[in-house]
């Protein structure tokens, strides 16, 4: 049987705690979703916008390393660590990124990865999403052997102080999890949380301005339901490298116009060079000031959301 891949379950953003001993707390990984399908014979994976990744994570493809199932579908979050010993997701997008395929051997040497492994929704031949999530990590605990790639992840009984300890770190946040839910395909609801210590959007690149004939900041904006571009802010500074500010020069150079693509003028224009909004971009930053522009916001790393899917909350 083909395991087609599905849109995996979300959880919904809260400032709350939730009360009661059904609940558990995760940590939030900076990283990115990537479901694992294996339908007895082929391993594939694909992350949540439902993009194929199976060439670009050999560690997690090894399956019969790992896991002891005949068949399975694994939910889990792949993280790369930053030279601060923190999960980063610039470092993650590098290899999620990667567009020539011959460098992944390079790539794993350079950016080694973590598949930390969170939920399972079929196994040997049986759709159990039904089941409870109690149920769920138990056989995920039978079936899998822990490795230097593959990681089970842990559960916490005190939310707020693994809120805590994140906070302290720098991470992005916690999820908190209903021990009795079961999972939900392609929705979200409150019996999975998340509560981040730093906010982040998909925003799309509408500008950038030049230092030496380099891109040095990008000009940020998001879509209304109208499909007009709204500016909310402009970013320079973040994970990117030298290297990557010297190769999204080149990258924006199709995309230069004439007309500027906001709808409203954003300050400090005068040296802005307008691009059609096509390129995207994960941002973090602390709050959204008034007038919903970004305050501090920072560059995590270049994404391949569709720019129309960026819109304005």
């Amino acid at each position: 049987m083909e395991l087609k891949p599905i849109i995996p379950f979300e959880p919904i953003s809260t400032e709350q705690y939730p009360d009661g001993p059904d609940w558990v707390a995760q940590i939030k990984w900076d990283g990115v979703r990537v479901l694992t399908y294996f339908d007895g014979s082929v391993v594939r994976l694909w992350n949540r916008k439902m993009h194929e990744r199976t060439l670009h994570y050999p560690e997690i493809t090894d399956l019969t390393t790992y896991c002891h199932a005949s068949s399975v579908i694994l939910d889990g979050e792949v993280i790369a660590l930053g030279s601060d010993g923190k999960p980063s997701f610039y470092e993650v997008m590098r290899r999620d990124g990667l567009r020539r395929m011959e460098k992944v051997p390079q790539m794993q040497k350079e950016v080694p990865v973590t598949y930390m492994i969170f939920d399972i929704l079929y196994w040997n031949g049986e759709w159990i999403t039904s089941y409870p999530l109690v149920e769920r990590q138990r056989i995920l605990s039978k079936i899998i052997t822990p490795n230097n790639h593959v990681q089970l992840v842990e559960n916490f009984d005190n939310a707020e102080a693994l809120y805590q300890v994140v906070q302290a770190q720098g991470m992005e946040g916690v999820l908190m999890k209903d021990l009795s839910s079961s999972y939900l395909i392609n929705g979200k609801d409150p019996r999975w949380r998340k509560k981040k210590f730093y906010r982040d959007i998909i925003a799309v690149v509408g500008g950038i301005t030049l230092r030496d004939q380099i891109v040095n900041a990008l000009l940020l904006g998001l879509f209304d339901q109208q499909g007009r571009l709204w500016y909310i802010g402009h970013a320079g500074t973040g994970r990117l490298s030298k290297n990557d500010w010297v190769n999204l020069t080149e990258r924006i150079k199709p995309l230069v116009q004439k007309k500027m693509p906001f709808a409203q003028k954003p300050p400090r224009t005068a040296d802005a060079i307008w691009l059609q909004p096509e390129i995207t971009a994960k941002i973090k930053f602390a709050e959204w000031k008034e007038g919903h522009f970004l305050r501090q916001p920072s560059i995590q790393g270049f994404v391949d959301t569709p720019a129309h899917a960026c819109l304005l909350p």
